[in-house]
């Protein structure tokens, strides 16, 4: 059991007092042998069961309310009358807030949502504990907020909903820096959370470097999970995979893509899917069977005066969660895709080049310029939205140049040279080629996100199916997305990536450990996987250096909150706060440029990490769960010495009346009834 006054139950030990001074009454009398008191001893034994079980009673009724008085007097604190919570009265609560969209989940149409519910429940917590110091952390780049009182944390803009996703292991990292720095004394850290898999990424391997550093921290740190891991199988999400302008004939059209997706197959739905674009609005209903349905290239004319570059958004009615209800999308006239390729071998060069100038779609224009490593400096990087590198990896001005193309929303895609030099890129380098003398196919990869995800149908790419005759380690921190395994010549099993992307933030940067030469795999043969990865790649580098872009929601769209880069609201919530109009979804314009920013498309489809999963991310740290549910009134931590208090008089009562005497029938003399001897005549 926990208390906010632990210190008094150092006077537990006051309940053997009733005991003490029992024994030392006993020890006022002494036993004197007497042969007359032999007969009225035996007759007293008839009673003395009796007697002796209401004196020990007497007694455990004394020590419980002596017991029951100081625990009291301790403030003890209970989670309701279940799960017991909380501690002694730290000196420093830190709060961990989770404001991604799934937060916006309510159990009911009327209640609260889960975020509102546990800032609720979070304030009332830490009024109850009443900290000396209690600071809130909402995002990893912002600078921890200092509460006045933790009432702030219900009204705070800040602490509001957001459209980016979180991150808890940085978070965690901000506030141990913020330990360290403050030099805090007992800290309770809180952390409100769905326990959703992309926030948690308990995966990561930052989380054993976390334990360790909390685990020596000389003062005592404990932690508390307010979870609301309740799932919304039937919330249907809504999003915008493609918009793009088409003529036809003297007109022009805007072809979109939408998809709608669920967390769990369900029965057959008709979602009424809402455009508007210029003020004008329509409807289209799209049955949903399963976890997900799309509707493809939905035309919507567009009128002839207006530009070519545009916004609009989709939504659908309301369910349990508004966050994922609509999705904002901005158009532009499609650009050429435009492809740099470096390659030392040329059949890589030519398969690479082949592969970035076929358009995935008719009306759209591919451009691939092949280039030496040396001619990096002269080659034409504008309009560029790829770079497929087979070669020693840039060094020098050549790493200064691809830089600054990711720095700009570029993709990257590294293939091995033939023999490798000891270079690193973005904290990536090549290690040895192996040679498999059966080929080896990758198993698992990654189908939820990034290059490797399922199509728009929700087929899986045949990833599985490929055959790896040659590869490439590699060594340095990244995000592996298609794994190999096999066994070497010393009898060891390795793993090692097929196509990893860099751990750094960008995003930008990947690294595929063979080559598409048919000596080293099947990706020419196969070549639909390499072709899905490449225009995948320029997708995204489009998307990210045209003039109309989609971004999530977070770090990537940070620069919209910069005051001196005249980006403007069109649409989206208009009480969020300037300073964090990255973190919201809505429209933002800058002279001819556009920007739609979104939740991202994990968020719609990310389980709930279980907890044992959780458990093994906090190892043997401190650690406590209590789970909660949108809209539930209770209050997290309730003291409850009033019932200790109750315990107590209950105990002097029943003392009271096991003292009571007995009636006078059971009071009767043992020698009642008996007839005196008649005297010897």
């Amino acid at each position: 059991m926990s208390f906010l006054q632990p210190l008094m139950l150092a006077a537990l030990p006051l309940v053997s007092l009733p005991l003490i001074i029992h024994l030392i009454n006993q020890r006022r009398f002494q036993t004197v042998p007497w042969a007359a008191m032999m007969f009225l001893m035996t007759a007293k034994a008839l009673s003395r069961g009796y007697s002796r079980l209401r004196n020990w009673l007497i007694m455990a009724m004394r020590m419980a309310a002596i017991a029951a008085l100081l625990v009291a007097v301790g403030r003890p604190l209970s989670r309701g009358w279940l799960a017991l919570a909380g501690g002694a009265r730290p000196d420093l609560a830190v709060v961990i807030l989770d404001r991604s969209p799934s937060m916006q989940q309510r159990s009911t149409a009327a209640a609260d949502t889960k975020l509102e519910t546990g800032r609720r429940q979070l304030v009332e917590s830490l009024q109850t504990l009443g900290a000396s110091r209690c600071v809130l952390f909402t995002e990893p780049a912002v600078k921890p907020i200092e509460l006045a009182s933790p009432a702030q944390i219900a009204d705070l803009p800040v602490a509001g909903p957001a459209a980016a996703a979180a991150d808890i292991p940085m978070l965690m990292q901000a506030a141990y820096d913020f330990m360290v720095e403050n030099k805090a004394g007992t800290t309770e850290v809180w952390i409100c959370s769905d326990q959703r898999q992309n926030d948690w990424s308990p995966e990561n391997g930052v989380w054993g470097g976390l334990r360790d550093a909390f685990a020596k921290l000389p003062q005592q740190v404990r932690f508390q999970l307010l979870s609301y891991d309740e799932p919304a199988a039937e919330n249907v999400a809504v999003r915008v995979t493609d918009a793009k302008v088409e003529k036809r004939g003297d007109g022009r059209e805007l072809l979109v893509t939408v998809a709608a997706s669920r967390l769990a197959s369900g029965d057959k739905k008709t979602v009424p899917l809402r455009f508007e674009i210029g003020g004008v609005a329509s409807t289209v209903d799209l049955e949903l069977v399963g976890r997900e349905a799309v509707l493809k290239n939905h035309a919507i004319p567009l009128e002839r005066a207006a530009g070519s570059r545009g916004w609009g958004k989709v939504a659908i009615g309301a369910d349990s969660n508004a966050a994922d209800n609509e999705f904002y999308f901005v158009f532009d006239e499609p650009a050429l895709r435009k492809t740099l390729v470096v390659a030392e071998d040329q059949q890589s060069r030519r398969v690479l080049s082949l592969l970035a100038g076929i358009p995935p779609e008719k009306g759209l224009q591919a451009k691939a310029d092949a280039i030496g490593p040396s001619d990096l400096v002269t080659a034409d990087w504008e309009g560029a939205a790829l770079l497929l590198w087979q070669a020693d990896l840039p060094e020098g001005k050549a790493a200064d140049l691809v830089n600054e193309f990711v720095n700009r929303g570029g993709k990257v895609i590294f293939f091995p040279p033939e023999n490798p030099a000891k270079r690193t890129f973005a904290g990536l380098s090549w290690t040895d080629w192996t040679a498999h003398a059966d080929p080896i196919r990758p198993a698992p990869w990654r189908n939820d996100q990034d290059l490797l995800v399922n199509t728009l149908s929700g087929g899986a790419l045949q990833v599985g199916e490929l055959k790896i005759r040659r590869s490439c380690g590699i060594a340095g921190e990244h995000v592996p997305l298609a794994p190999l395994e096999f066994v070497d010549q010393s009898g060891a099993q390795v793993t090692t990536p097929l196509l990893a992307r860099a751990a750094d933030e960008s995003n930008g940067i990947y690294f595929c450990g063979t080559t598409p030469n048919g000596r080293d795999s099947s990706l020419t043969s196969d070549g639909v996987v390499l072709y899905a990865i490449v225009q995948r790649a320029i997708d995204r580098g489009q998307a990210a250096l045209g003039k109309a872009r989609q971004l999530d929601a977070g770090p990537t769209a940070a620069f919209l909150a910069d005051e001196k880069g005249g980006w403007n609201r069109l649409a989206g919530p208009a009480d969020a706060l300037s300073t964090e109009m990255g973190r919201h979804a809505g429209v933002f314009a800058n002279g001819d440029r556009l920007v739609a920013v979104n939740r991202p498309a994990v968020e719609d489809t990310a389980e709930i990490a279980g907890n044992a999963r959780i458990d093994e991310v906090f190892g043997d740290l401190p650690f406590a769960r209590l789970v909660g549910k949108a809209g539930n009134a209770d209050s997290l931590v309730q003291e409850i010495w009033r019932a200790f208090l109750i315990s107590m008089m209950l105990a002097l009562i029943a003392e009271g009346l096991l003292c009571l005497p007995r009636s006078s029938a059971a009071e009767r003399s043992p020698f009642e009834g008996m007839r005196p001897l008649e005297p010897a005549v």
